[in-house]
């Protein structure tokens, strides 16, 4: 191919999938987990591997060691120009933003820039379902993963979850394009999908959009756009899943090439799985069968009610029994930070809810309970309207807790709604809401927002909240 060609392939998503790595000069941009696996994965199949990571912090050097010792350049700070610079191949991490100048550069000169699911794609074998949206992804992935499992069926579940997706090639067989996995079942973010090239879901699963990441993507349209690259890809062989309530996720959907299957709230679909009052029917194949009923879920909640759902569609596709989906689902455990109970003290019970780190999951986090409730919230702005909280809020919070950057923002939005109390500390808001609550009640913490104002990540954020609550006296 010419160099004209090579760079017309990487700017229109057209890059031919690899198979020999001999020689193959590859650039990581990214040290997280994501950018460290996909690491690994390129060494191991004999590819020439460089890495660059922006930030400076204790991990990162640790992991810098780490790669140094197996003879990997790793280049820290100002250096990603510098690193990328003879690469035949750029692999970047979900945290690098496609306007990045460094990624504009590379495009221009017509290099490659492919994400680390675009990646793993090309070495995997097994069928993919990808699940995307704003909210309950990386919940309908594990509900999906628990049904496949009970059917006996062997699956990897991860990606954007915390489970890169290079994981699922198998470390024994990854000089060959093999999978020790039947099915491979990843949630995949809109800062991945930007990234994609050549990315296929046979069942791409899209549950919601509502806006998000404002704060990196420059449009709510562009948000849209890079969610809807799950389907660009699929043939008519393959499967969109969808929520038939969302009308913004019906027309992301209109033009894709694959079969439409939806879930529903709100009645009877076409194809898929739907609410008839209080039982989870679903018509697959011509065929309409009862499921379940919606209190044998185990999860809280109408957006779990959807999500299980969608874990139910996926399952009769993937072949799995109606016994084996209703046992899966029955028994899937509570998942950490999301809804999760973390203790009752003195008759107040204590949610971690650290993964709502947007306005619409803090918003389904609320309408998930009918006792009183004291909300913490608060972070990072990443662009969401709060005011959308105030009915939900109205109905069912009596104090709000607030603490982080987006705190002025807050409490416009919501100061004239209840009383509210502005602190500096998670230890503080604990205290505050302990203040505020009455045996019986419940102190959500959903904070609406990202964490990256005062922790590492949402995972840390809602471990020193549980810190935080064990230590209560």
């Amino acid at each position: 191919m010419t160099v004209e060609g090579v760079k017309s392939a990487a700017m229109s998503g057209t890059v031919t999938p690899r198979t020999n790595w001999k020689g193959q000069s590859v650039t990581v941009f990214g040290l997280g987990r994501s950018g460290e696996s996909a690491a690994h994965l390129l060494v191991a199949l004999g590819a020439t591997v460089t890495i660059v990571e922006e930030r400076i912090t204790a991990e990162v050097q640790q992991a810098q060691e780490r790669f140094l010792r197996q003879g990997v350049e790793v280049l820290v700070g100002n250096l990603a120009e510098q690193g990328c610079m003879h690469a035949d191949l750029v692999v970047i991490s979900p945290g690098v933003p496609k306007e990045h100048p460094v990624v504009r550069s590379l495009k221009e000169r017509g290099v490659p820039v492919i994400a680390e699911i675009e990646l793993a794609s090309w070495l995997l074998s097994a069928p993919i379902v990808a699940v995307t949206g704003t909210n309950g992804k990386s919940t309908t992935v594990r509900l999906i993963g628990a049904v496949l499992q009970q059917s006996g069926k062997k699956a990897f579940v991860g990606g954007n979850l915390g489970i890169p997706l290079c994981e699922a090639v198998p470390k024994s067989q990854r000089n060959s394009v093999a999978s020790d996995y039947e099915w491979v079942v990843a949630e995949v973010s809109s800062f991945q999908l930007e990234a994609i090239h050549r990315f296929r879901p046979h069942i791409a699963v899209l549950l919601n959009v509502t806006p998000d990441h404002l704060d990196r993507h420059p449009t709510k349209e562009d948000y849209i756009q890079a969610k809807q690259r799950i389907f660009e890809n699929q043939t008519p062989d393959d499967i969109a899943f969808i929520n038939w309530d969302d009308a913004v996720v019906r027309a992301m959907v209109a033009q894709a090439p694959s079969q439409m299957y939806a879930f529903s709230l709100k009645g009877p679909v076409e194809r898929g799985v739907y609410l008839d009052g209080t039982t989870i029917r679903a018509r697959m194949k011509g065929t309409e069968i009862s499921i379940m009923e919606r209190d044998q879920v185990c999860l809280r909640g109408d957006h779990n009610i959807a999500n299980a759902m969608v874990a139910i569609g996926v399952g009769l596709l993937c072949g799995c029994s109606v016994q084996d989906i209703v046992e899966g689902l029955k028994q899937a455990p509570t998942f950490e930070h999301a809804l999760e109970p973390v203790r009752e003290w003195q008759g107040i019970r204590f949610i971690n809810d650290s993964k709502g780190t947007n306005v619409d999951a803090t918003l389904k986090a609320i309408q998930s309970f009918r006792e009183p409730l004291i909300l913490i919230l608060g972070g990072k702005d990443k662009g969401g309207d709060f005011s959308q909280l105030v009915e939900s809020i109205t109905r069912g919070v009596k104090r709000l807790v607030v603490i982080g950057e987006a705190t002025a923002k807050i409490q416009t939005a919501l100061g004239h709604v209840k009383p509210l109390t502005v602190v500096d500390t998670l230890t503080e808001a604990v205290d505050q809401a302990v203040q505020a609550a009455c045996p019986g009640d419940v102190v959500l913490f959903s904070p609406a927002c990202a964490s990256f104002d005062m922790f590492r990540n949402y995972h840390h954020r809602g471990q020193e909240f549980k810190r935080i609550v064990g230590e209560l006296r």
